[in-house]
């Protein structure tokens, strides 16, 4: 008993940190209001008449906006105080959802509603989340940075666990537009612990042209090889697992015994989300991106077990594992860019980072359907596996990714110096991957 109490103590010692400890629980309880709003979109878009093509149209209303303003979110949250940007996107969000729910409770909401308010709600996301990535080193301690990534990982994905079957029954008891009235006060919980934090200044970015700005963030882009060869390996993963977004439900559908079994998968993935997050707190590899693409090679397992298909709770454990894989991946590479890029680019690298990631989601939403018609199920899901495999092996051929190593608590000086301009890590490489 006393090494489990010391362990769950030594892996929160991030909040200790107040400022990091505000941000946590106001983010958990957005991840709150998140979890319900999936099932309330799409039962408030069948619940006023819409077909599947509305639902399709709303989900890309969000989506799309997050591609396109990523870039300039990334921009302004170098060029202002990042805790301001994030309370304004949650003003913002908070008006839409009150804007929404009024509509949907009153019964007035069209499609065309729900459209524009997933292109606010996407457009605000494209500008909260580059700075919520460059707040993290200003709000906790340089080794704790990890920590601290993973923490938020582990609240939003045990909110998801529960989220969606809660969302159900509102809807079913209430109605979807009591869904997204909780889920705007969500987002006045996160603005209220934002604005209570005490951050200390942190650097600006040297306030300039909009285009100069970009292309300043573009240039600490392509400096390091190691970004570019990571951006481009996560841009081909989210292409191979969207495969398992379209696929999985139409299998599930078809052979599995329908919804409930996609639940069942889906109820596997948020719980690997919290195994991955528990994985990434105590897990501190001293060249992180190794095991970050490693484990993204496992991923890959979700797409297989959709082949024969397996049983519904086979695939659920493979959604555990891809999900897992994902979060300890994206924990360690959040931290990374974190630690080595200059503090007054590390929204706009977010940003690039985010969108090269996403940009090709969208393609494979649209591809995978015809594709799989064309040339079979098993035969697309094993493309995609392929690709994905190969992207996150052949990463690791390139020497910057592989001997790029953390920072810990004594080299709090080191991504001062990474602003000074050391564009490529400059540590010997270890013997071994630890």
């Amino acid at each position: 008993m006393q090494r489990i109490r010391r362990f769950l103590a030594s892996s929160g010692e991030a909040l200790t940190e107040r400022d990091f400890r505000l941000y946590w629980i106001g983010q958990s309880g957005s991840a709150i209001g998140d979890s319900l709003v999936g099932v309330a979109l799409a039962f408030a878009v069948i619940g006023i008449g819409g077909s599947g093509s509305d639902l399709g149209l709303v989900f890309a209303a969000f989506a799309v906006p997050r591609v396109v303003f990523t870039l300039a979110g990334g921009v302004w949250a170098d060029r202002l105080p990042r805790k301001r940007v994030m309370v304004a996107c949650d003003l913002v969000r908070a008006a839409a959802q009150a804007v929404m729910s009024t509509l949907l409770i009153s019964g007035s909401a069209e499609v065309g509603h729900l459209i524009g308010f997933a292109v606010v709600m996407g457009s605000a996301s494209a500008f909260f989340t580059p700075a919520a990535v460059g707040l993290m080193p200003q709000i906790v301690s340089t080794g704790r940075v990890q920590q601290a990534n993973a923490l938020v990982s582990i609240s939003s994905s045990a909110a998801h666990i529960f989220g969606p079957a809660l969302s159900g029954f509102i809807v079913l008891s209430y109605g979807a537009g009591w869904v997204f009235a909780i889920d705007g006060a969500s987002f006045l919980v996160s603005a209220g612990f934002l604005m209570a934090m005490r951050v200390q200044p942190g650097e600006v970015a040297e306030r300039r042209s909009f285009i100069s700005e970009l292309a300043d963030g573009w240039r600490e882009v392509v400096s390091r090889s190691w970004v570019v060869a990571c951006i481009a390996t996560f841009s081909l993963s989210n292409f191979s697992l969207a495969a398992f977004q379209v696929l999985g439900p139409l299998i599930a559908n078809d052979k599995l015994g329908g919804a409930a079994a996609w639940g069942l998968i889906a109820a596997g993935a948020s719980v690997g989300g919290i195994v991955g997050g528990a994985v990434a707190l105590r897990w501190k590899p001293r060249r992180p991106l190794i095991p970050a693409f490693l484990v993204m090679v496992a991923a890959q397992v979700e797409l297989l077990l959709l082949i024969p298909p397996f049983a519904p709770l086979i695939i659920a454990a493979g959604a555990c594992v891809t999900i897992a894989a994902i979060v300890i991946s994206n924990t360690l590479w959040d931290t990374m860019i974190q630690q080595h890029i200059p503090p007054t680019a590390i929204s706009r690298v977010s940003g690039y980072d985010w969108m090269f990631s996403l940009v090709f989601q969208p393609l494979a939403f649209a591809a995978v359907g015809p594709v799989s018609e064309s040339i079979g199920i098993a035969e697309t899901l094993l493309v995609c596996t392929a690709i994905g495999v190969a992207a996150n092996s052949l990463v690791l051929a390139v020497p910057s990714v592989r001997n790029l190593r953390r920072l810990e608590d004594r080299n709090v000086t080191q991504p001062m110096r990474a602003a000074a301009g050391a564009a490529e890590p400059t540590e010997p490489p270890l013997p071994t991957a630890t």
